[in-house]
């Protein structure tokens, strides 16, 4: 739980949340094919974006749901953009996961206790994007659609 403090901001889709905690972690933004161009735009004139690239996921369910990824520069974070979540990363998998889902898929293998030294095969959740929606584990499958180089 993190608490209100001076450097923390109200976000409508996340409780107060640290703004130093935001400099380790990876954005995940839902974008609409037809306004990626547009999105990467806004993002890039808003905030320097470590490592220079952006990755646009494609996820695999029918839709055309895409997600772009991506690391601000520490320091360089006041606000989280729209339709936005922050995900850590197995990228010996290419696995994004928020803390929820995994939090959802120990409980779900381990009789439904929440223990963090509860082994995963992350092999089973290979190129997937792992959250929770209303409290149940939603896997999204995903694969490469491009990778940006802002160089």
């Amino acid at each position: 739980m993190t608490f209100k403090n001076s450097n923390s901001m109200y976000n409508g889709n996340y409780p107060y949340i640290n703004i130093l905690d935001l400099n380790r972690k990876l954005f995940c933004t839902f974008v609409p094919i037809d306004d990626i161009g547009k999105f990467i735009k806004s993002i890039t004139a808003s905030y320097e974006i470590q490592y220079n690239k952006i990755f646009i996921l494609e996820i695999n369910n029918g839709s055309d749901e895409y997600v772009c990824t991506y690391n601000i520069e520490p320091g360089n974070i006041n606000s989280i953009p729209d339709n936005t979540v922050l995900v850590h990363r197995k990228k010996d998998y290419n696995t994004l996961y928020t803390i929820n889902a995994l939090n959802e898929i120990i409980k779900k293998l381990n009789g439904g206790v929440v223990d963090n030294r509860f082994p995963i095969e992350w092999n089973h959740y290979r190129n997937s994007l792992l959250l929770t929606q209303q409290d149940e584990l939603r896997e999204l499958k995903t694969k490469i659609y491009k990778i940006i180089d802002l160089n």
